[in-house]
C-alpha cells in the first residue's frame, strides 16, 4: 500500500505522551506540511504559533479550559505534550476556517509520518476571543483579526496507538 494512504489509516489521536521533547528536524517538517497545505484561491489564510514554554503552554491549557468553564486545577486539555501548535486563521478569507483545518490535518499526518503522536484539541477559537488570548497574540505581533481553528498536541506516544473504530455504513454514495 502507498505509504501516504497508511498513514492516513494508521493516525490516531494520543492522549498520552513521553516527556521528551521533539526533534527540532522534525518539527521542521511538521510545519512545512503545515505550510503546504491546501487552501483557498491559494490565499493561506492559516498561521501557525509554536508554543514550547512551559509557562506559556500552562498558560493557553488553563485558558483553554476555562473558556468552557471547567476547573483548570483538574482539567489538563493538552495532556502533557511539550508542544503544541496553535492553528489560528485570517477572518476576513472566506474560506478560513476551512483552510485552517485543512493545516492541522497536515500537521497530525506529517506528524504520524515520523512516529510523532498527535491530537486536535479545540476551543482555540473561544481561547484567542478572550482579552488574554487577544493580549497573547498581540505581544506576538500578531495585529489582524485572526480566529483560532485548533490547537494541535505533539509528542511521542506513551503506549501503543489504539485500533481504529469501526468505520460507520452508508459512508459514501455513488451516483
Amino acid at each position: 500500500m502507498n505509504q501516504t494512504i497508511q498513514d492516513i489509516l494508521t493516525r490516531r489521536s494520543v492522549r498520552k505522551f513521553t516527556d521528551e521533547m521533539i526533534k527540532e528536524e522534525d518539527l521542521q517538517l511538521i510545519l512545512k506540511a503545515g505550510e503546504y497545505a491546501a487552501s483557498g484561491q491559494g490565499k493561506q489564510a492559516g498561521l501557525m504559533i509554536v508554543v514550547q514554554d512551559p509557562a506559556m503552554l500552562e498558560r493557553l491549557e488553563r485558558l483553554n479550559a476555562t473558556v468552557v468553564e471547567r476547573d483548570p486545577d483538574k482539567v489538563h486539555n493538552f495532556y502533557g505534550a511539550k508542544t503544541v501548535i496553535v492553528v489560528l486563521a485570517k477572518k476576513d478569507v472566506g474560506t478560513h476556517v476551512y483552510d485552517g483545518a485543512l493545516v492541522m490535518g497536515n500537521l497530525m499526518l506529517a506528524a504520524h509520518s515520523l512516529g510523532i503522536a498527535s491530537c486536535w484539541i479545540h476551543r482555540a477559537k473561544q481561547t484567542f476571543e478572550t482579552e488574554e488570548g487577544k493580549k497573547i497574540l498581540q505581544d506576538l505581533g500578531i495585529t489582524d483579526e485572526y480566529e483560532g481553528i485548533g490547537n494541535c498536541i505533539l509528542g511521542y506516544p506513551a503506549e501503543e496507538l489504539p485500533e481504529p473504530k469501526e468505520r460507520k455504513e452508508n459512508w459514501v454514495y455513488r451516483i
